[in-house]
């Protein structure tokens, strides 16, 4: 069973809701923020990433709250009258889906009926649960995945003939598009039907709103589980229209050794033969781009077709047979040698980063599915880091919930 519930949105009037929306606040740099900053100066950026829009000086949580309160001061932000749920669609090239934006029990996520597949890292939870607490308020979607039934298929469709409260094209090309659902209780209901969601994007957002939760719960002397902090919102699709990218690999290598060394040294794993595409077909094949060239590498023992849904994938078999004993990666989360490239970049980055001699190899994978997704999840494991990259991503701004 999910349990979702309508909530009071702090949301953009209309009119802004294109300079509003921003892209997430963890996947772009500090230097691309305060370009975006400048260029829109009602960009939510300034909340989300308020470090980029201070001094030195200032407190980036307190500029945040700031930012935040001037918006709302100004008429760029107001809050619903009551409570309400929205369907949420983002079309782009061909690809289209859509989703239903609502709050999400945290109780169900400690209970791991929310279901995650990657680790967290401390710092960046730590980060965003002061600010969450500082501005008393979740900032953005996390980005839920369901296996899709057809009575909220019926329900989605059911709204997309009326009218929209934002309907609008990004500078990226993807159009967004929101409607205010008619009958959230029927929303609501529909998903007490579903046995579980699944974190696509945006661990790190849950577990901070979790943290906060336990911090302001902890505070409130009056604490009885209906408070708007116990729940987060999230926006959630079904997992037949999610598009994942492949999530890509460079590495620097201090050895000293030859390409021919780095080959033989591959050898002893995998078949190595030259490659004419720069992008995997299947399962099992990893492209490497290594001293101006593209080879295919295929496991020689056997393309793992266990069982175990971790072993199995590419991201593992690169990371046991070629990241560790070629390169000494043992630990992608810290290692500074080891680089990640979102699949929405091409392989033509991966090339371009190689020849430049800023690294010394680039992988390119075969995209991880939602079927590797599900199965892990249902696992309770994860996998290693960066394993999946969502495309289109949700936009921040467009949908607030004041804890």
């Amino acid at each position: 069973m999910t349990l979702i519930k309508p909530f009071r949105a702090l949301r953009p009037a209309p009119q802004f809701a294109r300079q509003v929306s921003s892209v997430p606040y963890d996947v772009i740099t500090e230097d691309e923020v305060r370009g975006f900053i400048r260029e829109n100066p009602l960009s939510f950026l300034r909340i989300t990433r308020a470090d980029a829009d201070c001094t030195e000086a200032d407190d980036h949580l307190r500029k945040a709250e700031e930012n935040l309160e001037d918006l709302i001061r100004r008429g760029v932000l107001f809050e619903e009258a009551e409570p309400s749920i929205y369907v949420y669609r983002l079309m782009a090239e061909g690809h289209s889906q859509t989703g239903v934006v609502a709050c999400c029990w945290l109780e169900e996520y400690r209970q791991g009926l929310i279901k995650k597949h990657e680790h967290t890292r401390p710092e960046k939870v730590a980060e965003r649960t002061r600010h969450m607490v500082c501005l008393r308020a979740q900032t953005g979607l996390i980005f839920l995945a369901y296996r899709g039934t057809e009575r909220i298929n019926d329900l989605v469709a059911g709204e997309l003939s009326g009218e929209p409260i934002y309907d609008f094209t990004c500078t990226n090309g993807i159009r967004q598009t929101v409607w205010k659902a008619a009958r959230p209780d029927e929303f609501a209901d529909a998903f007490g039907d579903v046995p579980a969601l699944y974190v696509a994007d945006g661990h790190h957002r849950l577990e901070s709103a979790r943290l906060a939760a336990d911090e302001l719960a902890a505070a409130n002397k009056e604490h009885d589980g209906s408070e708007d902090y116990n729940f987060v919102i999230a926006g959630m699709f079904p997992a037949e229209q999610l598009k994942i990218l492949a999530y890509n690999r460079v590495v620097r290598d201090d050895s000293g050794r030859s390409d021919d060394e780095i080959l033989n040294l591959l050898s002893e794993s995998f078949i190595i033969s030259p490659a004419d595409r720069a992008v995997p077909e299947e399962h099992g094949e990893i492209i490497m781009y290594l001293g101006g060239k593209w080879y295919d590498l295929r496991h020689n023992v056997a393309y793992i077709r266990e069982p175990d849904p971790i072993e199995r994938l590419d991201v593992t078999i690169l990371q046991q047979y070629v990241l560790a004993p070629v390169f000494g990666i043992e630990d992608p989360r810290t290692d500074e040698r080891i680089g990640f490239v979102g699949g929405i970049h091409g392989t033509e980055e991966l090339k371009q980063r190689v020849d430049s001699g800023e690294v010394r190899a680039a992988f390119s994978l075969f995209a991880t599915t939602m079927d590797d997704l599900f199965a892990v999840s249902d696992m309770g494991e994860t996998m290693p880091p960066k394993s999946t990259w969502f495309e289109p991503k949700l936009k921040d701004g467009l949908f607030i919930h004041r804890i």
